[in-house]
Formats: structure tokens, sequence, C-alpha cells
């Protein structure tokens, strides 16, 4: 499982109760972000660093890695496709995390058709040749906070992992500490520690669990046993 992302923190806040569930589990997880985060109001990209690395130690990730295209200005283009292509070669996940499709941010945006984009560059044989073409199976889209525009296709049970995350969260000190928004967390008068907890606990009460965190997909779900589906409908 492989979460890319435009910014140091983004992976943290969006599906970060996730990738430690999976880590717990035994599951090989990964984090590439876009930016160094350069372009941040607070903080600077060398603090980002530090305290990404932190973060990747909390939450059990074996390889988190930067690709260093300009914060704030993230393209989609033949070039960057390419550069992402082949990072996912090189890591083969299985399945891909990117943004949701849609975001205050343009870095956030721009970086979930970017890496859609990427993906299926990266199994044509011709580009970027030099490395051997590799497609991953699966993309889904992280949509915390953004359920202003479409519904999650799932959302993942984080009640034993929710406090991982939000200690993952806690190591962008320089970002979060006294903040009130973050990314595509809007403010409610709350700290925003605050707020994460009451949207995990939000997405968990969709599927009847403390807390949850939400995923989109563009194709449609595959269910073999309909006797089987969990969450109670009454």
């Amino acid at each position: 499982m492989l979460a890319i992302a435009a910014h140091r923190d983004d992976v943290e806040l969006t599906c970060g109760g996730t990738l430690a569930r999976l880590s717990r589990l035994g599951r090989r997880i990964g984090i590439v972000d876009l930016t160094q985060g350069e372009m941040g109001s607070r903080g600077s990209a060398d603090l980002r660093a530090a305290e990404a690395a932190a973060a990747a130690a909390v939450l059990g990730v074996e390889v988190r890695e930067n690709l260093a295209l300009p914060d704030a200005g993230i393209t989609n283009t033949p070039a960057t496709r390419a550069a992402l292509a082949r990072v996912l070669r090189r890591l083969k996940p299985a399945v891909v995390i990117a943004p949701a499709p849609r975001g205050r941010h343009p870095d956030h945006r721009v970086a979930a058709q970017l890496i859609r984009d990427a993906v299926f560059v990266a199994g044509l044989s011709k580009v970027a040749p030099e490395i051997a073409a590799y497609r991953p199976r699966k993309i889904i889209h992280a949509i915390a906070y953004r359920e202003d525009h479409v519904k999650p296709t799932f959302v993942v049970d984080i009640s034993d992992d929710f406090d991982t995350k939000l200690a993952a969260v806690r190591c962008y000190a320089s970002q979060f500490d006294g903040a009130t928004q973050a990314g595509e967390a809007y403010p409610t008068g709350d700290p925003l520690y605050h707020v994460l907890r009451h949207q995990a606990s939000h997405y968990g009460s969709l599927i009847r669990c403390r807390f949850g965190e939400p995923f989109w997909t563009s194709e449609t779900m595959k269910v073999d046993d309909v006797s089987t589906l969990e969450v109670s409908t009454f």
C-alpha cells in the first residue's frame, strides 16, 4: 500500500489511521510526498522533513520518499507523470491511496489527477523505458473532510488505531499546535486535534464504530456474498 499526497502531513490527516491499521496487521506500507512543503505559512521545509520522519516512525511506514515538486505549483505534465511513474515502478505497490478529487488547495486537486495519470503511465513500457513497466492494481481516494462532493464508497474502521493517527499528526507541531484548521479540515471553533476526532467519529458512526476514515473509488465495489454484508440497517 502506497499513500501519495501533495504535502508532508496530508497523508497523516486523511488516511493515517488506515496506514496504522495496515502496519499493525503486518502489511507493507509507504508514503510519497510530492512536495517539500516549502511554501507553508508555518515552519520550514527542513523542519517538516524531520516531522515527517517522526510521523512515519509512529505509523510504522517502511519507506517515505519525497518527489520535490514545487509546493503550491504541482503540475500534471508528461515530465511529472514520468517522474512519479518511476517511483511506482520501483516500489511496486498493489494499491495506491490518492487525495480527494476535489479540494481547497490547488495542489490537492492536481495531485489527485496526477497520481491517477501516473499510475496509468507506469504501465506504458515506452515511458521512462529504463525501468520495467509496472501498474498498481487499484487507486482509492482518501476523502476525509470532503464529503461535500461525493459520498464514501467505504469506510475503514480505525477505532483501534485513531490514537496512533493522532500521535502521527501531533508530530507536525510546527503546523498544527494551536491551529484550528489544516488542509481540507475546515475550522469549527475547536482546536484542530478536536476537529480530527469529531470527523473520525462521524465517519465511524456511518459503519457503527467509534472512529473511521472514508474512501472513494471510481469503480463499483464487488460483493461475492450479500449475506455477509456488514453494518446493520437498523
